[in-house]
């Protein structure tokens, strides 16, 4: 997760943005009812909301927008912030990079780059593309399973970008087909959709080949290809219309390397992925789930109690 705050008058998502599930989930996250959850959020209109796929009008539920929800004025990381994070901030460390987890012996001995620390149990959250780089070393190696599983899995690439205009010229979706669905999404979105704001911005969200070529391009570069790339769904209003844009390249994240696994991800390996290891190792994340769901904010939070769960007995 993470905001964008300047850009315009309420939170830019520049990761996890849509609500997949029904709003209980914010109380199954937050787990005290003695707590009143104030988030609002607003479900796309089939009725009314749709997009242009390639050149033909689509409805929403053609592009699997029909449960999805937006946050309003907010954003899952204000989520977090408001409801989670006041509860553990004291107990964050900041900036400690982690290189070797070391559980061969009774404790577990995990390593930064400047610090070493001991506990009896170790609970990973990396992404996955952090594992597949092997940067962090485990001793012993994980087993042979676990390994397999983590290479074999196929991370997406992802970025997305925001682009202010002065007039509002474009539809609530733009799709595109890219083929076969396990190669990638590609979508452009009307970002200030139900915000309270007078702001016109429009959202580009891409994974796998649907990054390219943006993940490739200069600023200027991308400026440039974005604007002709509307102009030719829109005749020419993008570039009439521009005012600024703001780009987010997961890929060069150095603690992501990436976006997420895809959504056609073989379900056993996903399951292997979340698989504690030695009553010592235990994982949690969007990618570290029973299998049955993976690759969004709800499935990491889950993933989370299903650990705690797992270890406290």
């Amino acid at each position: 997760m993470r905001r964008n705050l300047e850009f315009a008058d309420f939170p830019i998502p520049l990761g996890a943005e849509w609500l997949h599930v029904e709003r209980n989930i914010f109380d199954e996250i937050v787990n005290d009812p003695q707590i009143s959850i104030d988030v609002e959020t607003t479900p796309y209109d089939p009725e009314v909301d749709f997009g242009l796929f390639e050149g033909v009008e689509i409805g929403v539920r053609d592009i699997g927008f029909t449960i999805d929800q937006k946050f309003i004025n907010s954003s899952w990381f204000d989520f977090f912030e408001k409801y989670i994070t006041p509860s553990v901030r004291e107990q964050i460390l900041f900036n400690q990079v982690i290189e070797s987890i070391d559980y061969s012996k009774d404790k577990v001995i995990v390593k930064s780059r400047s610090n070493s620390y001991t506990a009896e149990i170790a609970i990973v959250t990396v992404p996955v593309k952090i594992l597949q780089n092997e940067m962090i070393e485990f001793v012993p190696a994980l087993p042979d399973k676990k390994q397999n599983a983590i290479q074999s899995v196929k991370v997406w690439d992802g970025c997305k970008a925001f682009i202010e205009f002065s007039e509002k010229f474009y539809t609530t979706f733009v799709g595109f087909d890219i083929r076969p669905e396990s190669a990638g999404e590609k979508l452009y979105y009307d970002a200030a959709y139900g915000q309270k704001t007078s702001k016109n911005i429009l959202g580009l969200f891409a994974v796998g080949t649907g990054t390219l070529p943006y993940v490739q391009l200069s600023d200027e570069e991308l400026k440039s290809y974005i604007l002709q790339e509307l102009d030719e769904i829109f005749d020419g209003k993008a570039s009439e219309n521009y005012i600024k844009h703001l780009f987010q390249n997961w890929n060069a994240e150095p603690y992501a390397n990436g976006a997420y696994i895809t959504d056609q991800e073989n379900w056993r390996r996903v399951r292997t992925l979340g698989e504690s290891v030695d009553n010592k190792l235990y994982f949690a994340g969007d990618a570290y789930t029973t299998g049955e769901d993976w690759s969004s904010v709800h499935t990491a939070a889950r993933s989370a109690r299903r650990a705690v769960d797992e270890i406290t007995g």
